[in-house]
């Protein structure tokens, strides 16, 4: 395979971001319909796809101390810049924040759910300012824009192509082999971007330890408590890091990190344990860029055919592939990292995703930990066996079970979990 489109794919999922990527999504489509609308609107209605609405409900919103959709779109409408992508709100000030709190309490915005899109990444805003109106929608992809209409906008329409299937990309033909020739293979200059990710993320766990994020699950790892039960190993660092950088992106810190398949969390979970691994075991630069450019193409790959959002933790997948990176670090050759995947997806396939939140640390930090264990199983040749529940011989096929098993069975569980979620008060 071409190892240009690769490189492009990896330049195109792995992409900083701050704040969960669901709110930014919807703060930037907020932001691409008042730029339409070229004045500030009066009203702003919104509409999601349940997925959407779902990881959108309890996470903080950076630089504003609150939680929820509401200042999101608040905010967009603001001091949104479309530019920005998924940084929308980088400008956000604290004199905004007191506006937006202004333009919540006087009911100017409503949120629902969109039921007539079959799209599971769907975000639908109109603004009105007297007789003028304005409309975004972004589909598909987190930074995806599909319409525009307004006063001050040129016109896009690409709504039909929501209508067929997703075209294929390179990731559609990838396997994990060849995802571990590429990385292992690859000339060095041409991933150094993705150090990038080792530099943003490892400064966000850093960052985290200035405040009190969150549950506080990597402080209290990093603590006597955590170190007096977990010690102070190779295996604590890695969770108290990884859990340090999701606490404080849960929580609403305006700190950018990088994210994988739009979603930061997963680009925390890639990248962070292959980091302090590395670091900790003397692996060499070279050794660490590959172990990153392996675990993140790997989580990628998975996510292609899962798709952006599901009723399954995105943890799974990018754990999946930090596991694919630590079982490299560990010296492991091509069938360890498969063996990696394999007892990756016997033990957390079926991991329920209930919208992001603080508590997401929680299962980022199981995800992590698992990689671990499974990366050491693989380092010693143990693998699940192919008679053993969703396990296959072929890796690949093991991860479209996980995948089928995310995208396919648990429709109705993500449902379920959206009812819950929406019924609690």
């Amino acid at each position: 395979m071409d190892n240009t489109k690769i490189i492009e794919l990896l330049k195109r999922e792995v992409v900083p971001a701050v704040g969960c990527t669901e709110p930014a999504a919807v703060a930037l489509c907020t932001a691409y319909a008042a730029e339409a609308l070229g004045e500030r609107p009066e009203s702003i209605k919104v509409l999601l796809s349940a997925n959407m609405l779902k990881n959108g409900m309890g996470v903080g919103i950076p630089g504003t101390g609150m939680i929820g959709l509401p200042i999101a779109v608040a905010l967009g409408a603001l001091v949104g810049r479309s530019s920005y992508g998924l940084e929308v709100l980088k400008d956000c000030t604290p004199a905004a924040v007191a506006e937006g709190k202004r333009w919540i309490a006087g009911g100017g915005i409503s949120i629902g759910l969109e039921n007539e899109s079959k799209e599971i990444l769907y975000i639908d805003v109109i603004c009105k300012a007297g007789t003028a109106e304005s409309r975004a929608i972004i589909a598909r992809e987190h930074t995806r824009l599909v319409y525009l209409q307004g006063p001050c906008a040129a016109g896009l329409d690409e709504r039909a192509a929501l209508g067929a299937p997703e075209e294929q990309t390179v990731a559609d033909e990838l396997t994990l082999r060849q995802v571990y020739d590429f990385a292992t293979t690859v000339p060095l200059e041409d991933v150094a971007f993705i150090d990038e990710a080792r530099r943003l993320n490892e400064a966000a766990a850093e960052e985290a330890l200035k405040g009190n994020y969150g549950h506080e699950l990597g402080k209290t790892l990093s603590r006597p408590l955590g170190k007096g039960i977990f010690g102070d190993t190779i295996f604590s660092h890695i969770l108290s890091a990884t859990s340090n950088a999701c606490d404080a992106r849960m929580a609403g810190a305006m700190i950018p990190v990088m994210s994988n398949s739009g979603s930061g969390n997963q680009g925390i979970a890639a990248t962070l344990p292959v980091v302090v691994f590395a670091k900790e075991n003397h692996n060499t630069e070279e050794e660490l860029t590959r172990a990153l450019v392996l675990s993140h193409l790997t989580a990628i790959y998975i996510k292609q055919s899962l798709g952006r959002l599901s009723a399954l933790c995105g943890c799974v997948v990018a754990s999946t592939g930090s596991s694919c990176g630590l079982t490299y670090l560990m010296s492991g050759n091509y069938e360890q990292v498969a063996a990696s995947v394999k007892n990756m997806i016997a033990n957390l396939t079926g991991m329920v995703c209930d919208g992001a939140k603080p508590s997401c640390a929680l299962k980022v930090s199981s995800g992590v930990s698992t990689a671990v264990l499974s990366a050491m199983l693989a380092i010693q040749n143990h693998s699940v066996s192919d008679v053993e529940g969703l396990i296959e011989d072929d890796v690949d096929k093991c991860i479209h079970n996980l995948t089928r098993v995310g995208s396919e069975g648990m429709r109705e569980t993500d449902k379920l979990v959206l009812e819950i979620m929406s019924n609690k008060h």
